[in-house]
């Protein structure tokens, strides 16, 4: 029989191997067996029963395994704030009753306690414990991202500069959203998908939160099209003079694809422009959009 191979810091699926007085015993291989702790037993589980697990050190330094979920594994970024202080660094709230330790090496500044702070989560060689690192750019990938224009990504902001905001993007390498493409507001931790748009020389992207080009505007052409062919009036109440806000709330598209794509259908004679939004024409209900 194979026997699992187990990872700190990490989530596991084990199988429950034993039951003792005080919670169960899972197969960890090479590790041995490892305890989950009766407060974290899902109810009914028995011997044999393969358990979702995440794996850390107790305060003894034993491998532990739990069933409760933190904020952020090993190998990832998140944004946590701070648990304590002590002499030796800072203690971070990860979601788990052991805080995540942050030493004072591994900090840009002093943390201080009741803020959030940009991490990394990794195992430390010397000690085989799991910490967290501000210092995340040496953690980012120096390899030449393979990506293409106009690929989708997924990012976690990280903050902002004068610039803009840059992000960490697919969490593996650095990127930057310029400040003249942003038409909503963010903030440092949020994570969102997000657009290639550059592959600088460097390996560094820059990013953009909406696809390029025409078929970008007439996708969406086509959805608000549908939009107010859903309403009793076809009618829309947004129009040129609405929040970009106000619009990207409802679409989820910049203020400058909306007016584009409004061009579009007026252009096709589907909708009427009104000073208070867009209606549908005759025309527009009964032959629709004009396919590509």
């Amino acid at each position: 029989m194979i026997k699992p191979t187990v990872k700190l810091g990490c989530r596991n699926t084990l199988e429950v191997v034993r039951e003792v007085e005080f919670g169960l015993y899972l197969d960890g291989g090479e590790m041995g067996d490892i305890l989950l702790p009766r407060r974290y037993i899902p109810q009914d589980t028995k011997v044999g029963d393969m358990l979702d697990v995440f794996l850390y050190l107790d305060s003894e330094e034993r491998m532990v395994a739990t069933t409760e979920h933190p904020m952020v594994e090993v190998g990832q970024f998140a944004f946590l704030e701070v648990s304590w202080v002590n002499r030796f660094g800072a203690f971070l709230n990860w979601g788990l009753m052991k805080d995540l330790f942050c030493p004072f090496r591994e900090q840009k500044m002093r943390m201080q306690q009741g803020r959030k702070y940009l991490i990394y989560c990794y195992i430390d060689d010397k000690t085989s414990r799991i910490v967290a690192s501000a210092k995340v750019e040496k953690f980012l990938s120096k390899t030449q991202p393979t990506y293409q224009q106009g690929d989708e990504v997924e990012v976690m902001i990280q903050q902002k500069t004068d610039l803009g905001f840059k992000a960490i993007v697919d969490g593996k390498y650095s990127g930057l959203i310029y400040q003249n493409q942003l038409f909503r507001d963010i903030h440092a931790g949020d994570r969102m998908k997000a657009y290639v748009k550059t592959i600088r020389p460097d390996g560094k992207l820059d990013i953009t939160l909406q696809q390029q080009g025409q078929q970008n505007v007439s996708d969406f052409a086509r959805q608000l099209y549908a939009y107010m062919m859903d309403t009793p009036d076809g009618r829309c109440p947004y129009h040129d003079k609405s929040e970009a806000e106000d619009i990207y709330a409802e679409f989820q598209v910049s203020k400058k694809t909306f007016k584009k794509a409004v061009g579009e259908l007026y252009r096709q004679h589907i909708i009427t422009i009104m000073p208070d939004g867009l209606q549908l024409t005759p025309e527009g209900r009964i032959t629709g959009m004009a396919e590509e």
